[in-house]
């Protein structure tokens, strides 16, 4: 959708004068390119389809003259640190690399006062251009004008331009301009599809594995034609089986790589303080096998047999003192308070910070050493205190 809407987005071209524009389009994300023109007066402009870019070989020269008269304090509200300036107009054109403009003016003032005449590339206007002339480093030529003179001005980039003056006086000034431009446009004559904009919407449909471009011109405009701003609207038909496909391989690689690093945290361990490499179950012991260092309190737990009938015998001779326990609820009691780990030794210690208490001392401090988990809320634990009883 960022490429749909953004960077293959709707948008509206300023024309001006004997335009020849190129737009290349990259047919594996776009499907058509549409061209329509905004103002239903304008009439001329042509959308051209090519295989490979076309030469820019055409070279055509036209001239214009422009009369005015420059009132002062105009536009007074607009910038109030030039109270003083007034803007004339503006003239947009869309020159290609190599192109050339030579501007003759002659300004008739009582007092001679100057005017500015700036020349840049961009959609911008003088008063912005005022307001910040460094920014966005657009300037070709910004010259003091007065009298009578003459200014050159090569074009080394294929951008759209425009030419204003402006008046910095607090009274009127009267100038005349004569533009001679020299521009290059390309050749139109090996074009595969021609379409004429005019009252019509034009669609120049891509193909997918071949070079496409697209190239749309205007004509020139007469000497008694009024300027005014002149816009194509351009938009462009998207290649929706590559933006599923793409959004489906997006999808399938992000799965991916959230599995490949749950895998790598696996292997490197969590929290819990399982080393690399082990998969331990809930069930699998804490500990390895106790050394039979003490003496026994009745039968470990290594001796027992999970025969029912051994664990049945077991349980009518073992006691804790030597003497056989004579009632289920005393033998339940005692076993509790065993060791859940050697079954050995009572338990005489606690872990924190869960506070359990299920380990004799010196199965708690293996626990911290190896495998540093509670055996009954399996929470990590950090320290092991033994408890004394006065």
């Amino acid at each position: 959708m960022t490429v749909i809407l953004g960077y293959y987005g709707s948008e509206e071209l300023p024309l001006g004068p004997n335009c020849s524009r190129l737009m290349q389009a990259n047919p594996f994300f776009v499907q058509s390119i549409k061209a329509q023109e905004i103002d239903e007066s304008k009439h001329g402009s042509m959308l051209y389809g090519f295989y490979e870019t076309p030469p820019l070989d055409v070279e055509i020269a036209w001239s214009e003259t422009h009369k005015a008269s420059i009132q002062s304090n105009y536009h007074k509200a607009k910038i109030p640190k030039l109270p003083f300036f007034t803007l004339l107009l503006e003239w947009e054109y869309f020159l290609n690399q190599g192109s050339k403009v030579d501007i003759s003016y002659s300004v008739k003032s009582p007092s001679s006062s100057p005017l500015s005449l700036v020349i840049a590339h961009g959609k911008d206007n003088l008063i912005e251009w005022l307001e910040d002339p460094s920014y966005p480093n657009t300037t070709l030529s910004w010259n003091i004008i007065h009298g009578d003179g003459v200014i050159h001005q090569e074009i080394f980039s294929s951008k759209m331009y425009y030419i204003a003056v402006g008046n910095l006086n607090s009274e009127e000034v009267e100038v005349q301009l004569n533009f001679t431009l020299n521009g290059f446009l390309y050749n139109t004559t090996r074009a595969y599809y021609k379409c004429s904009l005019s009252h019509q919407l034009c669609s120049l449909k891509l193909f997918l594995l071949k070079a496409n471009v697209a190239v749309l011109t205007s004509p020139g405009m007469d000497q008694d034609e009024t300027y005014d701003d002149w816009y194509v609207k351009l938009s462009y038909g998207p290649r929706w089986i590559t933006y599923f496909l793409g959004s489906g391989t997006m999808t399938v690689i992000i799965l991916l790589a959230c599995r490949i690093c749950n895998m790598f945290q696996i292997i490197r361990g969590d929290e819990s303080g399982l080393r690399a490499g082990d998969t331990v179950s809930e069930r699998a012991p804490l500990l390895s096998r106790k050394d039979d260092d003490l003496l026994s309190w009745g039968s470990s737990y290594d001796s027992l047999s999970h025969d029912e009938e051994e664990v049945d015998e077991w349980l009518a001779v073992a006691s804790l003192d030597g003497k056989p326990l004579k009632e289920d609820g005393e033998t339940n009691s005692n076993l509790r308070r065993l060791c859940v780990m050697c079954f050995d030794a009572p338990r005489d210690c606690f872990f924190l910070p869960c506070g359990h208490c299920a380990a004799c001392f010196a199965c708690g401090t293996r626990i911290i050493d190896e495998a540093g988990n509670c055996p009954i809320c399996r929470r990590t634990t950090k320290k092991v205190r033994k408890i004394f009883t006065v």
